[in-house]
């Protein structure tokens, strides 16, 4: 099941914003929420810290357990190194690549955007969020979904990061963005060891 409660709090578990909201509360209380929060914590054993950066990576791209299991399982298959193919498998569901390309100013958006059917790829609605995306393939939103206030704030780039991703094409005026690449691991602004998840899953 995806955590649906409040996102700061669930930031501050994670001890990262998962939010552009959540920034401002985490730099005021960087700690875990909760009455025992600003206590230091005993080391924890090395199941423990897997799970954890497991429970971190599901949250950051707002994934059920068996989405992110299925995710792990598909990157075992492909020739490269397991932990970079899973974040290149999740960077490339649709949710991820709408927010990557600054089309939504966070993954919850991103989600909501798609299940509305705002948005396209190659010229046809898709509204399933985890949507494989392939190379070559070009997402857009929906023509008359385009005066919508969040779709003019993304035409001019309030939701895009400073830098986009490698893998990505975007124009914002236009709305649009082409995938010209699988993700590389130093392209993705991810800050995990995803070694830690693949070992999770390989015990």
């Amino acid at each position: 099941m995806r955590y649906t409660g409040p996102k700061v709090r669930l930031s501050r578990r994670a001890g990262i914003p998962l939010t552009r909201k959540a920034v401002s509360y985490f730099e005021k209380r960087p700690y875990p929420p909760g009455e025992h929060g600003r206590r230091v914590r005993r080391s924890s054993s090395d199941y423990a810290v897997r799970q954890a950066e497991k429970q971190r990576l599901r949250w950051y791209y707002d994934l059920s357990e068996k989405q992110l299991a299925r995710a792990y399982e598909n990157a075992k298959k492909r020739p490269g190194r397991t932990g970079e193919e899973l974040i290149a498998e999740l960077e490339l569901r649709l949710v991820s690549v709408v927010l990557r390309a600054g089309l939504a100013p966070s993954i919850y958006a991103a989600r909501q955007f798609i299940n509305h059917g705002h948005i396209t790829v190659d010229g046809k609605k898709v509204d399933i969020p985890s949507y494989q995306v392939k190379p070559g393939q070009v997402i857009a939103v929906r023509e008359k979904s385009r005066q919508m206030v969040p779709f003019v704030e993304a035409a001019e780039g309030v939701h895009a990061d400073d830098k986009i991703a490698g893998y990505l094409a975007v124009s914002h005026k236009e709305l649009r963005v082409a995938v010209v690449d699988r993700p590389k691991r130093e392209q993705v602004p991810v800050p995990f060891d995803e070694q830690l998840v693949v070992e999770y899953y390989a015990r």
